[in-house]
């Protein structure tokens, strides 16, 4: 890809921090929608997690075959193909006659997304090639989510009032077009030097793993775990069948050998843990504030604003921070944060007093603007560019798979400390181990942050680079020869 001027490559963060927008606006419009979908299609609480994990189940299981794909046949051409889809499965989920339709069309959405997310980071990650300038680029990504963190409870709480929830879907389609127009006009197309094979076999294991893991968790309380053991078994065959067919396979959809390098390793289960702790939080949070305390939508999402604005302030802090002292700062800041977050409601029942609800949410926000950065930065840098995609593309399948794990597992878990008695009687007791299972996820933050960032983390990671780098360089040669 021919180098780019500043004022170019700026546009190009912009074009590509809209597709972000808009699949980031959709996952916490729809928390503020969820009681309102749950009264009018008559949904049970797994059928509002369903609604919540199809979109992520699915976008998880593509995000690496999107990166591939993007790196072999064109990132710009599968950006757009992402947008199209996205666009499109918004429009059906709008129209969706009931809960089953609506889970459906949700899946569609995803097919798209998976196109966007880790394609955007793979253009990115080869627009800027500046260590600091691409560290400062990943900074004003992350600033992204804050926005829609904080914007999207307040429009999808406004447009459920005053329009309803199909309302909530509307909003993709003038910034999906937008982008659209803009990515045709403005982004250079790229790819790797040399193109990889599909992986089938790899594609089949990755969905069912993810598939009958979920399954089981999320349905677990309704069905017995009996019933779901089958899928749980089913599950660990798949993740058996991955780490024995892909290093054996010459270009595997996953490439193992990335997970020896410590930071990455480290910022994989980050990723997992921060987001498994996101989407808990706002599961837990819309819930509790709507059938609890009987807000409306407008007002939830007025209440989820001091999360949501720290979210917003620390994600460009953390992305500088990454560029001038790397990650340990900003992962121990986040692990604490997040940790202090999850205490203060497992152990002090914060969510009973204003003044104690307002500084968890405080605490939340401020620990997951300041992680995503140092995770998305270890995940690509340090990696050769011609993999940028596939890299970037096991980030995201791991912070989507830990949204989709934290709203199974908090789901599941308040499933059956409720049971059938009403929210309003049982809620708060019935929440305390979900609080203590998020405090868990912002402490695995905190110490995974410290190990994954040391010095032998680093030199892990150094030599992990210089074999790919080294095996790219004999691949090129076998080629031309």
């Amino acid at each position: 890809m021919p180098e780019l001027s500043h004022r170019r490559r700026l546009l190009v963060l912009a074009i590509c921090c809209m597709s972000l927008l808009i699949v980031s606006l959709d996952n916490t419009v729809l928390n503020v929608a969820l009681p309102s979908m749950q009264h009018d299609l008559d949904a049970t609480t797994s059928g509002l997690q369903w609604t919540i994990d199809a979109y992520t189940l699915v976008l998880a299981s593509l995000l690496m075959l999107a990166g591939s794909t993007a790196d072999r046949i064109g990132r710009r051409r599968v950006f757009m193909a992402g947008l199209v889809v996205f666009t499109a499965g918004s429009v059906l989920c709008s129209l969706a006659p009931n809960l089953e339709a609506l889970v459906a069309f949700r899946m569609v959405q995803a097919v798209g997304g998976s196109m966007l997310n880790p394609v955007a980071m793979s253009i990115i990650t080869n627009t800027f090639t500046d260590p600091r300038e691409r560290a400062r680029a990943i900074g004003a990504w992350g600033a992204v989510v804050g926005i829609s963190m904080a914007a999207g409870p307040l429009v999808g709480g406004l447009l459920v009032d005053s329009v309803g929830w199909r309302s909530i879907f509307w909003i993709n389609l003038p910034v999906g077009l937008a982008a659209l127009l803009l990515t045709l006009r403005y982004v250079p197309e790229s790819r790797a030097p040399k193109a990889k094979r599909p992986d089938p076999l790899g594609q089949f294991l990755v969905i069912v793993l993810f598939g009958s893991l979920t399954y089981a968790i999320i349905e677990a309380p309704n069905a017995g775990f009996a019933s779901t053991l089958p899928y749980a078994a089913l599950a660990l065959a798949a993740l058996l069948g991955i780490l024995w067919y892909e290093p054996r396979r010459e270009e595997p959809l996953i490439d193992l050998r990335f997970f020896r390098s410590v930071p990455f390793s480290g910022a994989t289960v980050i990723a997992i843990s921060a987001f498994a702790a996101l989407g808990g939080f706002l599961f837990l949070s819309t819930l509790y504030l709507q059938n609890v305390r009987g807000l409306d939508a407008l007002h939830a999402g007025l209440w989820m604003l001091p999360m949501a604005v720290p979210t917003f302030l620390c994600a460009p802090m953390s992305g500088r921070l990454v560029g001038t002292r790397g990650p340990r700062v900003p992962l121990l800041i986040a692990g604490f944060a997040m940790t202090a977050s999850g205490v203060m409601f497992a152990a002090f029942d914060a969510e009973t007093s204003n003044v104690t609800l307002f500084i968890g949410y405080v605490l939340f926000g401020l620990g997951f603007g300041f992680v995503n950065a140092p995770i998305t930065n270890t995940a690509v840098s340090g990696m050769p560019r011609a993999q940028a995609g596939v890299a970037a593309a096991v980030a995201s399948t791991s912070r989507q798979l830990g949204q989709t794990l934290g709203v199974a597992v908090i789901g599941a878990v308040l499933a059956a400390g409720v049971g059938a008695s009403s929210y309003k009687e049982t809620f708060v007791a019935a929440a305390g181990p979900g609080w203590w299972i998020l405090a868990g996820c912002g402490f695995a933050v905190l110490v995974l942050g410290a190990l994954s960032s040391g010095v032998r983390a680093r030199r892990s990671a150094e030599r992990v680079a210089e074999r790919l780098s080294a095996a790219e360089v004999r691949e090129a040669a076998g080629v031309s020869a």
